[in-house]
């Protein structure tokens, strides 16, 4: 296992003069963080004030070989707390929203006193300190917020209606967060602790007091504030070396009128309460957007008159194991040849999972198996003549990796074209347990099925978007193979245009052409590679429209722009020039930039100009590059990733890419491309680089202050 470190960001900690803060900030500080330590220094109940809870903590940072600097600003002046960060720092990277006082009493007896400094100190305070650290956050690209919340306020305890009602606030507020910060790589957690401190010191028995470690606690919330970590809006329980995500679940419930037009009554509702509160099949809510379209299906059910689906036996049954989604991920170019995509090949990888396109297929099966297709009067529609014309996908829950999947395919559309037809079905899918898991919409072009008297245009299809117009943020290409449709028509797509060459003839092509899904997937793949990491969870929807198609053999290019968290993208054929997908995008959770990414973005990294300058000026000055007299190893990063590793000899008036093997750098510098460069053209001061954690230097420090005159790249650059 790696060693998991904080080297370079700073991370601040309210209440952390004791307790789980105390442990926090000594965590946080042994694995390379700067820690600002909060604590007001006021008693459990908010009463008084002091430096010592605070110094102390400090003080054993320091003695450890950390670096803390301690801060006395009450939480309900959170941007004080915030501005010891950045003018000792320079950045807040992390924030710990700890700092908590009690006030119980039994409900009945509770004043607006308690009530105020309660929700003052635990609800707004969370509130000011994060207001004052997120925008320093989203404008640096990345922040972890961790909020804490108490099990007094998911489930509720006697004599604490004040602490209950604020902590289940800041459960709100971080849900929240975690959706505004997202697209910022800003994330926001709930930790929900059950810990022996002052707080709960005489509450709790006191052998089980002794075993309720802080330090047993803090790991899980370090965790949380790793890059690594891409947890977001989630609430953690932990205790006692243990740990747990705890969710907001729904039962299936039932409607309480039987059309659209009906009233609602109250004998209704008590006939159906059996149903209304049944948990057996409880699904838990990951979004709003997920609730509201799981509303939506069941009002369109009202409006028809029908009952939404209940059981097992309702819609069209899609049954999948891993073996299918090894099978498509082979279908659309996987391969163990990149060590990253062994994850998509292998059913024990630790992180094994799915492509997402991959949840297309039960709305594929679905609509090919429905008669509703047939439905425009006096047309009959073969199935040479169908097209595919555009797809969307959006998942709402958890996918499984395994399991059974129920699609109800619909059509709310059909558009007269003239030259044919353009079908809009919408399929929801669903899982076994009665949980809406995806939405698909399936846009077919029936040719020679037009001039029917309907609609020409509509408002049921989600919209393409065009691409961004500049020059691509990055290309990655794919050649496809000449099985490469015969491969991925065993993942259910068997119509024989894909196979056959005398049907692909009847329908006007010279040859069998590739299933525009398989184009879609591999695109979908190298998007997910170089964005995602090929996190599934991190997926979130895919819009695309097909416009040419592509022969088995040819080879794809996928041009990318990112715009937030939306990956627009476009596939070329590059034998011909001509974009088989056009006006698509993925939409992510969050950004998790992949290796692949990083080794192709180093190959243009903005920092080899600057190495080609220096090189240039060792060439012309070899003498004044030799009484430098030392050899540095310059390690560039890019999204907290070593991409590019540049060799300077300057014994030997030599630069040159990579490690040298029969060398030993003197000294060895770490920094961003972007921030070598701001370095170079005088931008950034090697010193400020150096204390805000931009630029870290091990070995011989005063050898790299003889490097300044070699950065002066300025006139060049």
């Amino acid at each position: 296992m790696s060693n998991l470190r904080f080297d370079g960001k700073v991370a601040v900690i309210t209440g952390a003069g004791a307790g789980l803060g105390r442990a926090y900030a000594l965590l946080f500080a042994s694995r390379g963080a700067k820690v600002v330590v909060n604590d007001l220094g006021g008693d459990p109940h908010g009463r008084g004030s002091g430096q010592k809870a605070a110094d102390v903590v400090v003080n054993e940072i320091k003695q450890a070989g950390g670096t803390a600097v301690a801060n006395y600003d009450s939480v309900t002046e959170g941007s004080k707390i915030i501005k010891t960060a950045l003018d000792n720092y320079g950045r807040v990277d992390i924030l710990v929203n700890n700092a908590g006082i009690l006030r119980d009493k039994s409900f009945a007896n509770l004043t607006e006193d308690d009530w105020d400094i309660i929700q003052s100190v635990h609800l707004k305070g969370s509130f000011k300190t994060t207001q004052a650290a997120f925008p320093v956050m989203k404008k640096q690209g990345y922040g972890r917020i961790i909020m804490t919340s108490s099990g007094s306020g998911l489930y509720g305890n006697f004599g604490q209606a004040n602490y209950s009602a604020a902590k289940m606030g800041v459960v709100g507020l971080a849900n929240t967060l975690a959706i505004e910060g997202a697209a910022k790589n800003v994330y926001c957690n709930v930790i929900v602790p059950t810990a022996g401190s002052r707080l709960t010191q005489g509450l709790l028995p006191e052998d089980l007091y002794q075993e309720l470690k802080p330090e047993l606690i803090a790991p899980v919330v370090a965790y949380l504030c790793h890059d690594s970590c891409q947890e977001n809006g989630t609430i953690i329980e932990s205790a006692a070396g243990w740990a747990g995500k705890s969710q907001i679940c729904r039962s299936k419930g039932g409607l309480i009128r039987q059309r659209i037009t009906d009233p609602a009554t109250i004998e209704n509702v008590e006939a159906k309460w059996p149903e209304i509160t049944d948990m057996k099949n409880a699904v838990p809510r990951v979004s709003l957007s997920a609730s509201l379209a799981d509303l939506a299906e069941k009002l369109e059910h009202l409006r028809q008159g029908e009952e939404p689906p209940t059981s097992s036996r309702e819609g069209d049954i899609f049954t999948f194991s891993s073996k299918d989604l090894i099978l498509y991920a082979l279908g659309v170019g996987a391969s163990v040849q990149n060590p990253e995509e062994l994850k998509l090949l292998y059913e024990n990888h630790e992180n094994f999972g799915s492509i997402p396109s991959f949840y297309i297929l039960p709305s594929l099966q679905a609509v090919m198996s429905s008669s509703q297709l047939n439905t425009i009067p006096g047309k009959s529609i073969s199935l040479e003549n169908m097209l595919h014309g555009e797809q969307y996908l959006e998942i709402y829950n958890s996918t499984p990796e395994a399991g059974t999947l129920l699609s109800n395919p619909k059509i709310v559309e059909t558009l007269d074209k003239g030259s044919g037809a353009a079908i809009v079905t919408e399929i929801n899918s669903y899982n076994e347990q009665g949980a809406l898991i995806m939405r698909n919409q399936c846009v077919t072009f029936a040719v020679g099925a037009g001039n029917f008297g309907g609609p020409r245009t509509g408002n049921k299809i989600v919209p393409c978007v065009p691409k961004p117009d500049r020059k691509p943020d990055l290309s990655l290409s794919y050649k496809t193979t000449i099985d490469q449709a015969a491969l991925y028509r065993l993942s259910g797509d068997i119509n024989p245009m894909h196979i056959d060459p005398n049907f692909s003839a009847i329908a006007g092509y010279e040859k069998p052409i590739l299933h525009g899904l398989c184009t879609l997937g591999i695109s979908v793949r190298l998007v997910m590679g170089a964005f995602a990491s090929y996190d599934r969870k991190l997926f979130r929807a895919v819009k695309a429209r097909f416009t040419k198609v592509v022969i088995p053999g040819q080879t794809l290019r996928v041009d990318m722009w990112r715009n937030g968290n939306r990956i627009h993208f476009e596939t070329i054929v590059v034998e011909n020039g001509t974009a088989a997908i056009t006006g698509a995008y993925v939409d992510l959770k969050a950004i998790k930039t992949g290796i692949m990414q990083n080794k192709l973005a180093a190959s243009t990294l903005k920092s080899d100009a600057v190495f080609e300058y220096i090189n240039d000026q060792v060439k012309v000055q070899p003498d004044k590059a030799k009484s430098v007299n030392g050899i540095f190893l310059v390690k560039i990063t890019k999204d907290g990733e070593i991409v590019k590793e540049w060799t300077m000899d300057l014994k030997s008036a030599s630069i040159y890419e990579g490690a040298g093997k029969d060398v030993k750098p003197n000294t060895t510098l770490v920094v961003s491309d972007d921030d070598f460069v701001e370095l170079a053209v005088g931008k950034l001061n090697p010193q400020q680089a150096f204390m805000k954690g931009k630029l870290k230097v091990t070995g011989n420090i005063m050898l790299a202050q003889k490097l300044g005159p070699l950065l002066k790249a300025a006139p060049k650059l």
